[in-house]
């Protein structure tokens, strides 16, 4: 199990795969298994019976999961790397410790 630094809501493009170059939100984190679900991306097919709920059948297309290592985080349109700084501050005569993301190509915090 790695670390990630991604969340799930943030935009990403595709570095590696069938879907190289295309973007989208990510929807689901699995952290265990470094896997990720992104929004519209590498959709799988599902061929599905006609039963009791579901009355018409048909080809269903779903979200399947890609490895947390093919996909990157998109900021400004560019893909960059994040990474942690750590923000001190004062409240009532204690230092508070925050760890904020920023990204490593420009240096901006990104939430």
């Amino acid at each position: 199990m790695t670390k990630t630094k991604l969340k799930r809501g943030d935009m990403v493009r595709v570095v590696a795969g069938k879907d190289v170059g295309r973007e989208g939100r990510i929807l689901l984190l699995d952290r265990a298994k470094n896997k990720v679900v992104v929004e519209g991306l590498n959709l799988q097919t599902k061929h599905q019976r006609s039963n009791r709920t579901n009355q018409t059948g048909g080809i269903s297309r779903k979200e399947a999961p890609l490895a947390i290592s093919n996909v990157m985080y998109l900021h400004k349109g560019n893909i960059t790397r994040l990474g942690y700084k750590l923000e001190v501050s004062e409240s009532g005569g204690k230092k508070v410790t925050t760890k904020r993301r920023f990204a490593k190509s420009t240096g901006e915090l990104v939430d």
